[in-house]
């Protein structure tokens, strides 16, 4: 007797999966992040196209990072929540840069402004200001906004609040992409 329930509920439980909508694709993300992951939004090789105004470093073309995953953060000065978040970002930095491309573009911001708060801190991550323009699909509404993109160009992550960066999880999930 106990055995028909058991299997009367696996059998509703199936049947709720596949016959309500949407259930099935949240069960999947919840519990197959990789399905999640087959599903991003791709960064075309036109949208890569944004040139680079070094700060801390060389300028450059954003097309020149997809050769591994990418981290990339847009920001400001003027931002308390982005101010907020960069202790963390300077120690993934710091245990990751092998590894990942990291691009922090400075929005709404002056160049002089920028060197300073980077040398005050003593913050070392690769910095840039955009001198053209940013495609729509990156193009961040809130700030601090950040991607973590694939070496094929998938959004993996994106968050637009202040994060902790350097929190295991990130780690991990880094681990996952760059393997």
């Amino acid at each position: 007797m106990k055995k028909n329930i058991v299997y009367v509920v696996i059998l509703l439980i199936l049947g709720a999966v596949f016959f309500i909508p949407g259930l099935k694709d949240k069960l999947q993300e919840t519990l197959f992040p990789i399905a999640a992951i087959e599903k991003a939004v791709h960064i075309s090789p036109e949208d890569y196209d944004i040139d680079l105004k070094g700060i801390n470093t060389a300028s450059t073309n954003l097309k020149n990072f997809k050769d591994k995953p990418m981290f990339l953060n847009f920001w400001g000065t003027w931002c308390p929540p982005c101010r907020k978040e960069w202790p963390s970002i300077q120690k993934l930095y710091n245990g990751r840069k092998g590894h990942v491309n990291f691009v922090l573009i400075a929005m709404n911001d002056e160049e002089d402004a920028v060197r300073k708060f980077l040398k005050e801190n003593n913050y070392d991550v690769p910095v840039y200001i955009a001198q053209s323009p940013i495609s729509e699909k990156i193009l961040p509404k809130a700030f601090p906004t950040t991607f973590l993109l694939d070496k094929n160009g998938r959004i993996i992550i994106k968050e637009d609040a202040a994060r902790d960066w350097n929190a295991k999880s990130v780690h991990q999930f880094i681990d996952n992409i760059i393997n």
